[in-house]
């Protein structure tokens, strides 16, 4: 590799000061770079555009944490470019590298001493929208308002699967099982994984767990009847930002995208290890 781009948290990485040393560090090594803002600190200022990235990129570097790589792998998913995460923020699942370690990957990168991971997407929309949404982690349904149980209808490959009373459920890849999948009780799986996880949210139910689904599944979850009032709506969150609203009665469809994420890899650590030191920090 000699062709890079760092999509970079302006909030993390202020001034761009590391952004500028690995920039620096690749070209004195031959190798092109240049940088894109993601999350930029003045909201006034626009978020990179898929333009800014040259067609020649061989890798994206994400600066920030777990959210600015899950954010930045929807945004260029099209592109099919391998991307790895510099972790500047608290515990990070994702991002393998800190600002300790980057410099030492990036010799590995540009000797082709690497791994590729693929992680599956997925890929959502409102029953009878044409507008579709990508998440990485997960697709969330939950209440709109003030607290309040929600009655959910699943439905898998069109066929009746159980109705879910709680604050919600949630689709999630096995990149996502670690994410907020976990907290609510779910199973974490290896992210290379290829299965949907359906995990209930504090579910008004004590036989209620989660369910593992294959990859190739499709999942309708449906808002059912529970008195509501004008204008009440249920909320579907794509990877805890993009949101669409529900009605009683209408449903949301969740399954693969089309596109995989690849994800760089530098260390030859187990998930088993990795999770366990995750795990006791």
């Amino acid at each position: 590799m000699r062709n890079f781009v760092l999509i970079t948290n302006a909030y993390k990485d202020k001034e761009l000061r590391l952004s500028n040393k690995i920039i620096s560090y690749i070209h004195k090594r031959g190798g092109k770079a240049s940088v894109c803002i993601s999350n930029a600190r003045n909201p006034r200022e626009k978020n990179f555009e898929l333009s800014e990235i040259p067609e020649d990129t061989e890798c994206i570097l994400v600066l920030g944490g777990d959210g600015t790589l899950i954010r930045a792998a929807t945004r260029v998913e099209s592109l099919q470019i391998p991307l790895i995460g510099v972790n500047l923020g608290t515990l990070g699942y994702l991002c393998e590298l800190e600002e300790a370690t980057v410099f030492a990957a990036l010799d590995h990168l540009m000797e082709d001493d690497y791994m590729l991971e693929e992680r599956i997407m997925l890929t959502g929309k409102k029953v009878g929208d044409s507008v579709s949404n990508l998440a990485l982690n997960d697709v969330v349904i939950h209440w709109s308002g003030d607290m309040s149980m929600l009655q959910l209808l699943v439905y898998v490959n069109g066929e009746f699967l159980t109705t879910y009373h709680g604050d919600g459920i949630i689709v999630a890849t096995p990149t996502g099982s670690t994410g907020y999948n976990m907290s609510t009780g779910g199973p974490i799986v290896d992210p290379k994984a290829h299965i949907l996880l359906l995990t209930p949210i504090n579910a008004h139910d004590l036989n209620s767990k989660s369910i593992v689904l294959g990859a190739e599944d499709t999942v309708e979850i449906e808002i059912g009847s529970r008195n509501f009032q004008k204008n009440e709506k249920a909320c579907v969150s794509f990877d805890g930002d993009t949101k669409v609203y529900l009605k009683e009665g209408e449903r949301v469809q969740v399954s693969q995208a089309s596109h995989i994420v690849r994800i760089c890899k530098i260390s030859k650590r187990s998930f088993l290890e990795i999770m366990r030191k995750k795990m006791q920090k």
